[in-house]
């Protein structure tokens, strides 16, 4: 590895944490802000922040990050933003995995690096939508690559919130090439869709993997705005829907619509597979499951 990679994969892990720092600000003031409501009474939320280690065989250090979770506040029924910055070998499924989506080298060289930031949060009101976001960067002495993005999850669809949600992406995407949203809605509709049950997860936003131009200034660039869209594209939503009263079917609607959520986390998902099969800290890894789901 180069000294220009060493400190590429520092800047990026940093900004990770700046990342994870603005979202968790942005929540707790969103928190002290609803004085109305069904849990106005409640104490505003305050995210529970544990230090997590990647699991080593021998015990020797392979990284880890910091597990932010909020449960039970006003606005937020539970939410995890969790950053990390894990390395070492990858056990031998992780590694055929890899190799089989055709990292280079990954056959031979076990070796790996990966930072991000991973964020999903579910919500009080059932008219305001869950949401996932990520961003990350993965280095093998063979490669490196960036992959993100961000998806909205209402169990009860606006259309002004959904069109909002997707301008949000746009719009920080299309400094980079006009051509990147298209693309990256594209991906997203087919990464987030639930096959044994026919349909999307929820309606949609921006998704990549393995990219890598060869230009990582560039690339490292394009994942940073599909981070900084981020709050811009849900926060609006989010105080949009906050106050609208709900009835028991709306909230049965939202835990039904948790199940598939469940589902597809478990079942499909890349991070949550990667995520036990490397060794990081299981309750992070799942930190994604809703608090409370219900299957018809």
């Amino acid at each position: 590895m180069t000294d220009a990679m060493a400190q590429e994969k520092k800047t990026a892990s940093e900004w990770f944490r700046t990342l994870r720092d603005e979202i968790v600000t942005a929540f707790e003031a969103l928190e002290d802000s609803q004085t109305t409501g069904p849990f106005a009474d409640r104490t505003a939320g305050r995210f529970e922040v544990t230090p997590t280690k990647r699991a080593s065989e021998d015990g020797s250090d392979t990284g880890g990050g910091l597990m932010s979770v909020m449960r039970g506040g006003r606005v937020f029924e539970k939410v995890g933003v969790n950053v990390s910055t894990v390395y070492g070998r990858l056990g031998e499924a992780a590694q055929k995995s890899m190799a089989a989506r055709g990292v280079p080298g990954m056959a031979e060289d076990p070796r790996f690096w990966a930072s991000g930031i991973s964020l999903v949060a579910h919500m009080q009101n059932p008219h305001t939508p869950a949401v996932h976001m990520n961003t990350r960067m993965f280095w093998t002495p063979g490669a490196w690559w960036f992959g993100g993005g961000s998806d909205l999850n209402p169990c009860i669809e606006y259309a002004e919130d959904t069109a909002h949600f997707h301008a949000v992406q746009k719009e920080k995407l299309d400094p980079h090439g006009e051509g990147h949203y298209p693309r990256l809605k594209a991906w997203a509709d087919e990464y987030f869709y639930v096959p044994h049950r026919g349909r999307a997860r929820g309606v949609g936003g921006i998704f990549m993997d393995d990219y890598c131009t060869g230009d990582w200034a560039a690339d490292f660039a394009l994942t940073q705005d599909i981070g900084r869209a981020f709050l811009p594209a849900f926060l609006p939503v989010t105080e949009r829907r906050r106050n609208t009263a709900w009835t028991e079917a709306d909230k049965d609607a939202q835990l039904i619509h948790r199940g598939l959520y469940a589902e597809y986390n478990l079942v499909y998902d890349r991070g949550t597979k990667f995520g036990l099969a490397t060794g990081h800290d299981a309750n992070a890894v799942l930190m994604s499951l809703p608090p409370m789901a219900k299957w018809v």
